[in-house]
């Protein structure tokens, strides 16, 4: 027996006492966890900005008018000169003498011209603050998945409005998108980062090294 058949044959025998016909919809799952945060907006943004420089991510609030100038500061200690963006990013976001390197439907960029660009700079669907998590769902300002991960920075803007307590109440707000467009949702908590055999960290190997995260309003 081989490894799949092993893992099939030890399905089969878990399931074995199912009846024939139940599907998971027939059988009531017992969910006691919270759904809603009662937190006041302040306490659930803060909570998030927390959160989320824990996963070695650096965090900066900024007043909605504030916008601009942050992303420009950003960029400049970043250095970066070419940067990688959605179609759909306005343009009073991007600092003069930067070159923007819009990707797309009609005209993607190639995966070397991410791969050598400085950045990506992008906003999201939402956050979350009991996780620290920022959810690209590849709508308006997000571009598609692989945008965010090849360059090796991503600066990402969060809108104040866009963070939600818990995942659940976060999971909710996704449900229309995934049910209506079936696009591809991702969850990023802190740089992209992975041990190797000897646990090592290891970061970059799968997105970007570095995320830089500004929260508007």
């Amino acid at each position: 027996m081989n490894a799949r058949e092993e893992i099939l044959s030890r399905i089969r025998r878990a399931t074995d006492d199912v009846p024939q016909g139940e599907r998971p919809g027939d059988v009531a799952v017992e969910r006691g966890y919270r759904h809603a945060d009662g937190s006041s907006r302040e306490e659930i943004i803060s909570r998030f900005a927390e959160t989320v420089a824990e996963y070695r991510a650096t965090v900066h609030r900024v007043d909605g008018d504030e916008l601009p100038e942050a992303i420009a500061e950003a960029l400049a200690r970043r250095g970066v000169q070419r940067l990688a963006v959605p179609a759909d990013l306005p343009s009073d976001w991007l600092p003069d003498g930067i070159e923007a390197l819009r990707d797309a439907a009609d005209s993607p960029l190639s995966k070397e011209s991410l791969d050598g660009s400085d950045g990506v700079l992008t906003g999201c669907a939402l956050g979350i603050a009991q996780t620290g998590t920022i959810v690209l769902d590849a709508g308006a300002l997000q571009g598609r998945r692989v945008l965010t991960l090849l360059p090796d920075y991503h600066l990402c803007v969060v809108r104040g409005d866009q963070v939600h307590g818990l995942v659940p109440e976060a999971i909710t707000a996704l449900g229309e998108v995934v049910r209506d467009t079936g696009r591809a949702v991702t969850f990023i908590s802190g740089p992209s980062a992975t041990s190797d055999i000897e646990l090592e960290r290891v970061e970059g190997v799968h997105g970007p090294r570095t995320l830089e995260v500004l929260i508007a309003g």
